[in-house]
């Protein structure tokens, strides 16, 4: 069985993050940091080499494949920040029409900045993400 690549790493968070650019998606990233650290309590922590993950769940796969996850955390991308909602997006249809301007993936939520959504449906958005994934997998 193929292990996971995307695990948490002893990298700093905060030295990853002054190495955003530009500054307005850096400053993008600091505001998430600040919004899932409230609404997990837990500090940010690295997973791989891009992805800041916050909290975490063990999963297992019929397959038999398990491993722990972050709860909800965020890349920024060349292109987008990548917001990740663990819990997809089927369950959110009404947060998501009054979001903004997004695209999705399976549990990606892509956003050019912030600015582009609105910050207290996001932070709706991941709060009712964290709490499903919370009370559906035990905690890693």
């Amino acid at each position: 069985m193929a292990e996971l690549k995307t695990k948490p790493t002893e990298q700093s968070v905060e030295q990853f993050l002054q190495g955003v650019s530009p500054e307005q998606k850096r400053l993008d990233c600091l505001a998430l940091v600040k919004l899932m650290r409230e609404i997990t309590g837990s500090e940010p922590r690295m997973w791989g080499s891009s992805m800041v993950g916050f909290g975490s769940y063990h999963y297992k796969y019929a397959s038999g494949q398990e491993g722990d996850y972050f709860l909800t955390g965020f890349s920024p991308r060349k292109q987008n920040l990548t917001v990740y909602i663990m819990a997809g997006f089927d369950r959110y249809g009404d947060l998501m029409q009054r979001l903004g301007k997004y695209t999705t993936g399976k549990s990606c939520l892509y956003v050019k900045r912030l600015a582009d959504v609105d910050l207290p449906t996001l932070s709706e958005l991941i709060r009712q993400s964290v709490s499903y994934m919370i009370q559906t997998y035990p905690q890693g």
